[in-house]
């Protein structure tokens, strides 16, 4: 032991510890300040630098923001705020513009109010400085009112001082930035996602218009233009609107303000069995919720039980209305303002702030309570809601204890139809869900019995989107699926329990593979979320062709691949389209779908949960015009399907 202690000493000392200088923490650790250098990583640089011109806004001084994708893939960020300062910072003894661009914790927003800034979205002062680090090359432009000023960078290293370069009488601040092919995986911006992002700051921010525009494609620039006198009120509005829900009353709305916080929500209840609460605090989406999500369900439980009774909708006898019940079919927007914002993490996923749970809490008990004593009509509406999702739930309660299983790896009845894996660690085990008795059976013949399970499912199971989860309980085609991955559903999911951390969809690539697919996650998105969470969710690509020349065999996954196949065999080949995976022998399916060292998979992650609950709700609802206009814009694309 002392041999081995005089080792470690002596080969780990001072010359070990690494300082990294300047940003080079960023570029070398760019998930710790951006999330991920993927898709989601990308795009969060734009954020950062509207996060900026937000806070303009927010503080008064600016009412127009502009953002560009251009050619290349550049982003251009304008606004018509102040302007970043040009003066020399006095401790750094640098213009303030190169501090803000360059040093990692500094910015205007430290001082609480007697900083620029009274309420902001970027308090840890790293948004611009990380953006530069990740970049390529970055380029800002400052009108001050008296002059306009430049400076550029190149990886988030000053490229020259900042220079003065004529007089302006303009105000505002342009950043213009090209993300660096070195950090991401992918350089390539959505515009969708990008829209999505600064529609909500437009909500957000009543009055302040948001400009997007796409110049990429000369032949089909889009522009928008995205204003909302309505605030959070119109973000209800746009939401029903959009998914053509029937609603149950006009948007609640209600506010409140403090000497350093505000608190606004706007509420409606419609026809649907799903809640969606989206929550913001100083106009920064927290998808993990926080203390303003907590204040708001609180409030919304109490009030209704409270109401209820006093009011005779709820009897002495009866049981309270759980959260549960009394967030079903409820779309909600929560915007709270703090003077010292207290996120967890520099993607700002979670609200801390303890002060802002009371805050909350206390608006909506008194608002909510005032509104449905006025409205008596619209709170029978909602009672009787409310209640029959009570009574479904009671139902879902007794239903569940036929699928839920005494441990994750007992022996427990499973299905008739699984053929289980001979392994007991869910790490290695997979399952597939086959559509079919046929590729059910072609599936089992092929697999690898030591990790790997399969579940054949016959017909196409019900579309929970418009089933409470009374329906889905027991159903035939669900009860095989739940019992099979043993962690249980709903409010009592416990992935400790879960059997197998890969969990793969397997249907044939044609249009009823593509909705039994749809269906499936559909599923999962409502009832069984924290696997998708987890990322335990996957789908199986099988090939669509066997393109074979004598002893030569090659699987193609879409025409691309094929072509380029036919053209290295030249003459005398052969096609083989697979019409569905039943066609397809054991060897044949293990060879292409289900061994690890060929087989390709789909990982299915949530990168915005707001989006995947309105494309579920789109795809899977009664309305038919939102499905049409979705199937439309978004059929160019699909690939591969027999229409």
């Amino acid at each position: 032991m002392a041999n081995i202690e005089n080792k470690v000493e002596n080969n780990y000392g001072g010359e070990q510890i690494q300082v990294l200088e300047g940003l080079e923490a960023v570029r070398k650790r760019p998930g710790m300040y951006i999330g991920s250098t993927g898709p989601k990583g990308l795009h969060h640089l734009v954020y950062e630098i509207v996060d900026n011109a937000i806070d303009e806004a927010l503080a008064g001084y600016c009412d127009h923001i502009e953002v560009e994708i251009l050619p290349g893939n550049i982003i251009r960020v304008s606004d018509n705020g102040r302007g970043i300062p040009v003066g020399i910072q006095p401790k750094l003894g640098i213009p303030a513009v190169t501090v803000v661009f360059t040093i990692l914790h500094a910015g205007g927003k430290f001082g609480g109010e007697n900083s620029g800034y009274k309420v902001s979205g970027g308090l840890h002062g790293v948004g611009a400085s990380v953006v530069n680090a990740l970049s390529e090359w970055l380029k800002v432009t400052v009108h001050n009112g008296e002059g306009q000023y430049e400076q550029s960078f190149k990886r988030g290293v000053a490229d020259g001082d900042l220079v003065r370069v004529g007089d302006s009488t303009r105000k505002g601040t342009v950043v213009e930035f090209k993300a660096d092919r070195e950090m991401f995986e992918t350089c390539e911006y959505e515009y969708e996602v990008l829209e999505t992002r600064l529609r909500e700051q437009a909500f957000l921010n009543a009055g302040v218009r948001i400009t997007l525009s796409d110049t990429r494609d000369a032949e089909a620039e889009i522009r928008e233009s995205m204003h909302y006198e309505g605030g959070v009120k119109s973000f209800v509005e746009y939401i029903h609107t959009k998914r053509d829900m029937t609603v149950l009353h006009p948007v609640i709305h209600i506010k409140t303000e403090t000497s350093n916080s505000t608190a606004e929500i706007a509420m409606q209840y419609n026809d649907s069995y799903n809640a969606n609460i989206i929550s913001f605090a100083n106009n920064i989406n927290t998808p993990d919720g926080g203390t303003h999500e907590q204040g708001f369900k609180t409030a919304l439980t109490r009030v209704f039980n409270d109401f209820g009774r006093q009011k005779g909708y709820i009897k002495e006898k009866d049981d309270n209305l759980s959260g549960e019940d009394v967030r079903e079919g409820i779309t909600a927007i929560i915007s709270v303002k703090v003077t010292e914002a207290q996120f967890e993490g520099q993607t700002k996923a979670k609200l801390g702030n303890t002060e802002v749970r009371g805050l909350v809490e206390g608006l909506v008990y008194e608002k909510l309570k005032d509104f449905l004593e006025e409205n008596p009509g619209t709170a029978k509406a909602i009672y009787e809601k409310a209640q029959s999702a009570q009574r479904a739930r009671e139902a879902a309660k007794r239903a569940r204890e036929l699928v839920r299983r005494k441990s994750a790896l007992e022996t427990a009845r499973m299905p008739g139809k699984l053929a289980d894996c001979s392994s007991k660690d869910p790490k290695e085990c997979e399952i597939y869900i086959v559509e079919g008795d046929s590729a059910g059976g072609s599936a089992k013949n092929g697999r690898d019995r030591r990790y790997q399970a399969i579940l054949p499912l016959w017909g196409k199971m019900i579309n929970v989107e418009k089933a409470r989860l009374d329906k889905v309980y027991g159903n035939e085609k669900l009860t095989p699926v739940v019992t099979a991955l043993g962690c249980g559903i709903g409010e009592d999911i416990d992935l400790e329990k879960l059997r197998y951390h890969k969990v793969v969809i397997m249907a044939d690539a044609d249009v009823d593979g593509q909705h039994i697919r749809t269906l499936m996650l559909t599923f999962f998105f409502r009832f069984m979320r924290p696997l998708l969470d987890e990322g335990y969710i996957y789908i199986a690509m099988p090939p669509l062709y066997k393109i074979s020349k004598g002893k030569q065999v090659r699987y193609a996954y879409d025409e691309e691949e094929r072509e380029a196949i036919v053209a290295q065999f030249g003459n005398g080949y052969k096609i083989q389209r697979y019409k569905g995976l039943g066609e397809m022998n054991p060897d044949q399916l293990w060879e292409t779908t289900l061994n690890p060292e060929n087989r390709v998979m789909i990982r299915v992650t949530l990168e915005d949960a707001q989006k995947a609950d309105e494309t579920f709700t789109i795809l899977m609802g009664d309305k038919v015009g939102p499905r049409r206009e979705f199937i439309e814009k978004n059929a160019k694309y699909v690939k591969n399907l027999d229409i």
